[in-house]
Parts: C-alpha cells; structure tokens; sequence
C-alpha cells in the first residue's frame, strides 16, 4: 500500500509525478482560510506533508497521528517544533544549499540598487523629472572597494562573498556561531565580532536563520553602532531585525538606507513607514524567486519525502 502525503504549497508537474509515484498525494496549490480545515481533516490518514510556510507544531501533529516526515521546501525551519517532532520520532527536512546562488544574486541586487538608488531614479525618469543633467543631489555611493559585513557566514553568506571579494574587490568582515575557514582562505574574510563588524562595515547584511537567540538581532545598540554613511541589507527574516528600531535609525539618519526583501509582517502593511522612505528598497521575498531554483528545491523536498518514507536517511535531513 503507498503511503499518503499532502502537498500543500505549488510545484511543478514534474515534481508532482516524481511523489505520485511512490506516494497516493492529496494536493493542495496553496492553504487558505477555506481549505485549512479540510488540509486539517487529512492530515489524520498521512504519513508525510510537504511544503512550507506552515507552522508544525503540538496541536498540528495531534492531527497527524501516522505522521512520519516534515519536508520544507525552504532553506529556513522556524516554522517546525522541531523538539515537538523528535519526541514523536518524525523527521523533518529542509532545502539547503541548491538556492545559495540565487539568494546571493538577490542580495547583490539589493546593494547595488540602495547604494545607487535605482528603484528611486527608475521612478524619476520614468516619471518625467529628468529634464537635465543629474545633480549631486541624486549621487549614490560605490560599492567597490567598500567594506562588506556579513552577519551569518553559511552558505548563502560564503556564495556573496564570493562575488563580493572577486566581483566588486571588497573587504568582506563576518560575524558567525563558529569561524569558517573556508571563507576566509579563499575570499579574504576576516572574523570579528558583531560589534566590530558593525562600526567598520560600509554595508551590513544580516543572513542569520531565524532563532530565539537572532530574534531582533538588529536593534537600536546596533543600527547605533553603524556608520552614518552605511547601509543595511536583511534577506534573512524579518524578526531578526527590530523594525521600530531599523525605522527609527533610517529617520534620524543613523544610517544611510536599507534594502530589504523580508519583513515582520508579509505581506507588509501599506502603512509601514518603510514603504514611504526613498532610501529604502523594498522586496516581496524574492530570494530564491526564480523559476529554476524553486524546481530544484522542490524536487530535493521531494526526493527528501520520497526517501524518508522507504526508511532511508533524506539528503538534507535537519539534525
């Protein structure tokens, strides 16, 4: 007999297959206020569940009594008790690794376009201001040569050095749980210590997972800390970083500006003041938003579901 999953997040045909065959699936393409309670209702009869965004916690696994594996399809697992889940000797899975490139590409971006001001002068043309030369007025500031600090040296951190350090001859800083070696003999990266990283850094990004230790990470003693002239980049989460704290520091001018494709509350809240401030470049959590990279993650979600439910040890199993 085959085991039962839900899939409940949208994914590709050909992914869809792979789990129907091994796996009798009960799809979702997204949950909602109206088809939670019956994704609830199945989840008695399931041994697995894909997909992300979902908090798996007690009161959802009392549903899931056959349950035997968690696979997210995000690099991130905030969402998952994960001691909730050992207790019932679930597995739970995550997708590391296959966005790291495209993650870091989204954040590169986001330095490029604060430290230049694109979205803010794309609007000035397009808007019918440029009448004549630009003024100083409207000057940004280089990136190359710029000091990077890195909050949160794993892979996603280790790929923008990478194109940091090669690409824009950057001085790259990290401040990490544990020193990465690798990091610093092939890109020059230096270890610090958050404090020293944030009073030396031109541009500070913060790339740490979501943990009750990194939860406001970012607060008023650290956007103190930074230059006047620096620049903060988050494409970690959003409760990683004080919001109030982060606008406040943008309003008095304690730093120059933020990029920022993630937020407290997603969607964000039209009155965010954020969203009125022209030296902030907003996102809607494009991360790892590309067509090729949410396949491969997808299909390592899957590939994870499929192995861990023919009692094999999953590619990327969260330890």
């Amino acid at each position: 007999m085959r085991p039962k999953v839900i899939v409940y997040k949208k994914v590709d045909e050909k992914v869809l297959k792979f789990i129907e065959n091994t796996c009798e699936v009960t799809y979702f393409e997204k949950l909602d206020s109206q088809n939670y309670p019956l994704f609830l209702k199945e989840l008695k009869d399931v041994q697995g569940i894909l997909g992300s965004g979902v908090k798996v916690d007690k009161e959802l696994l009392d549903q899931a009594p056959l349950l035997k594996i968690v696979c997210n399809t995000s690099v991130g697992y905030d969402n998952l008790d994960l001691t909730a889940l050992a207790d019932r000797g679930i597995l739970a899975t995550n997708t590391p690794d296959v966005l790291n490139d495209t993650v870091a590409d989204t954040i590169m971006g986001l330095i490029l376009s604060t430290a230049r001001r694109m979205p803010e002068l794309d609007h000035w043309v397009k808007t019918g201001q440029w009448k004549s030369g630009l003024e100083e007025k409207w000057f940004g500031v280089d990136v190359h040569h710029k000091v990077l600090g890195i909050i949160g040296m794993g892979g996603i951190g280790s790929v923008l050095a990478k194109r940091a350090h090669f690409g824009f001859d950057m001085e790259i800083l990290y401040h990490n749980r544990s020193r990465n070696e690798e990091a610093e003999q092939k890109f020059g990266a230096t270890y610090c210590s958050l404090k020293e990283l944030l009073k030396k850094s031109d541009f500070v990004c913060l790339m740490t997972p979501l943990t009750p230790q990194t939860e406001k990470l970012m607060g008023t003693k650290e956007f103190n800390l930074m230059k006047k002239s620096s620049i903060f980049i988050n494409a970690s989460r959003g409760k990683t970083v004080d919001e109030e704290a982060l606008i406040h520091a943008l309003q008095i001018g304690q730093i120059l500006g933020a990029g920022l494709d993630v937020f407290v509350e997603e969607p964000v809240n039209l009155d965010n003041p954020l969203l009125s401030m022209k030296n902030v470049v907003t996102l809607p959590h494009i991360g790892s938003a590309t067509y090729e990279t949410r396949f491969k993650m997808a299909m390592l979600a899957a590939t994870n579901l499929v192995v861990g439910l023919k009692g094999d040890t999953p590619p990327t199993l969260i330890k």
